[in-house]
């Protein structure tokens, strides 16, 4: 019989996911058969599982920290954030309307604009969502020995309990044990862990079975005499103090994380490096893209806001427009901010390589065409106008896909023709590349010239032939996941590094390391930390 445990936290970005992904990798190496399962997770930061559905990227981890493949089981309601308080709704790995969670609403009394939104009824959307939770669980149930679970938010957010999905609903369901992580380094861990159990009724505190202090930095025996008083009033025990894991080279799940993540590697004042340039947009997605770079010792990544002064563009190397989940209001803002101007600029002036992926690919072109409003009120706008494309939202479906396709450069015409991405890629040319799609948009090459030959996926939608553009310096691809193929990835940056004089590297892909003992770091701490006996009889005895 299947056992499950569940991870809930006391807040947002507690580290419920990482513990998970510890557990799964624990008890993988014990000879299990573990999978992951979050019932709900609201994220920007989704994947493209081999059936072709969406789910988030935390439970992609934690799928390989249990050395299984992603499904769709794994995530059967994901929530994406649109703006004005609502969310694209996607059951089981296929988008099936938006709803607008800050109010009621019953369809008997829609508006037009409710209509044309694609506005989701209360009741239906908690008929649709049980229903997608039960069916996912009980298949991986037929698979999986064990499942840790893992909560959204904090059980404690009592207005919601009613229909909950999320924490109390999903233990309640899987009839599962339940441990609460509380984030120490936020401050107040005492307070937010005896204030959770005080605002549970008695039938949900009752499945709670132990308490896990997480990013601690300092001296445990100062908390002593804290933790025993913690265990009368909550009347369970503290199962361990996880110590804050220095240097995890692992994928952010969210915006709450991008903001805490440290991408700045200690360089010397003299030390030539290679600086990589990735715009902050105000709805950025898939922000996971850039991962890959990060694991090279001679990269540092900048994070740029749209206001940031200017000077933050200086000294750049490359610069990429990641993944947003509104091109359009993202390039008004890009405008208005004063930013688009300064990378029209740098494109004219400094000559570096400008990279954009999906929404941001649509943000290089010269419009974006939106008349039936998917993504805003705005019918079209000027993009950037630095690669001869132009994009449009006229798809009913969204494309959800894996995606293969081969590099497809055209031979130069003239020797003295300047393209700088030919140069950069010509050794690779012909060569295979992988990657994911999640997009609505369609867009259309006019002197810009295809990236990339499809074998398999949607790219551009130009009847399913090619995917991205590339002009002088300047490329872009629906693909994500692109700079985890390491010939692109290490082409790019070796083209960088001649430049300014560097080491030519050909060596393995440091970013499938990192990630792999990541894992295997994140799985010895958190064992070494927590009461594992304790834990073996909450799965196996009760």
């Amino acid at each position: 019989m299947t056992k499950c445990l569940m991870i809930q936290g006391t807040a947002s970005n507690a580290g419920k996911s990482l513990i998970v992904a510890a557990l799964c990798r624990i008890y993988t190496k014990r000879g299990y058969k573990v999978a992951p399962f979050k019932s709900q997770n609201m994220s920007l930061n989704s994947y493209t599982t081999k059936e072709n559905k969406e789910i988030a990227i935390a439970q992609v981890l934690q799928a390989k920290a249990a050395n299984i493949d992603p499904t769709v089981d794994m995530n059967p309601i994901l929530l994406k954030p649109k703006g004005e308080s609502c969310s694209q709704v996607i059951i089981q790995g296929e988008a099936v309307g938006n709803k607008d969670f800050f109010r009621k609403y019953d369809k008997t009394k829609a508006t037009q604009k409710d209509i044309d939104n694609n506005l989701m009824d209360d009741e239906d959307y908690r008929i649709i969502a049980k229903e997608a939770v039960i069916d996912s669980l009980n298949n991986l149930k037929k698979d999986y020995d064990i499942i840790i679970m893992e909560g959204a938010g904090s059980p404690a957010e009592i207005n919601l309990r009613e229909g909950d999905l999320a924490n109390m609903g999903a233990a309640e369901i899987a009839d599962a044990n339940v441990l609460l992580v509380g984030d120490i380094d936020k401050g107040g861990v005492f307070a937010s862990i005896a204030g959770t159990f005080l605002l549970l009724d008695d039938a949900d505190r009752s499945r709670f079975k132990g308490v896990i202090i997480n990013k601690f930095r300092g001296k445990q025996e100062l908390l002593c005499s804290g933790i025993e008083r913690l265990e009368e009033i909550i009347e369970v025990p503290v199962l361990g103090i996880v110590p804050y894991a220095e240097n995890l080279q692992l994928p952010e799940e969210d915006s709450a994380s991008l903001k805490e993540h440290n991408w700045t590697k200690e360089f010397d004042e003299n030390e030539k490096h290679i600086v990589l340039g990735v715009l902050k947009l105000p709805k950025i997605a898939n922000f996971t893209d850039i991962d890959p770079f990060d694991a090279e010792d001679d990269v540092e990544i900048r994070m740029i806001e749209l206001y940031d002064d200017k000077e933050k563009l200086r000294d750049i190397d490359a610069l990429i427009l990641p993944g947003t989940r509104n091109s359009t209001e993202d390039m008004k803002e890009l405008e208005d901010s004063g930013m688009a101007e300064r990378i029209r600029k740098l494109h004219k002036n400094k000559k570096i390589p400008i990279i954009g992926i999906c929404g941001g690919y649509q943000i290089l072109g010269n419009r974006i065409y939106d008349k039936n409003h998917k993504e805003s009120q705005l019918d079209e706008i000027e993009g950037l106008g630095i690669l001869d494309i132009e994009s449009e939202f006229i798809r009913e479906e969204k494309i959800v896909k894996q995606s293969l396709a081969t590099f497809e450069l055209e031979k130069k015409t003239h020797e003295n023709e300047s393209d700088q991405i030919h140069e950069i890629f010509s050794k690779i040319n012909g060569e295979e590349v992988t990657g994911y799609e999640l997009h609505e948009g369609t867009t259309n090459l006019l002197s810009a010239k295809p990236l990339f030959k499809i074998k398999k996926g949607m790219g551009n939608n130009n009847e399913g032939i090619y995917d991205g553009a590339y002009q002088n310096n300047v490329f872009g691809t629906y693909f994500h996941g692109i700079f985890n193929n390491y010939n692109l990835r290490r082409e790019l940056l070796n083209h960088i590094r001649k430049s300014k004089g560097l080491e030519i590297k050909n060596d393995e892909d440091p970013y499938e390391t990192s990630v792999e003992n990541s894992l295997e770091k994140l799985a010895n701490i958190v064992e070494d930390a927590l009461d594992m006996d304790y834990i073996d009889k909450l799965i196996f005895e009760e």
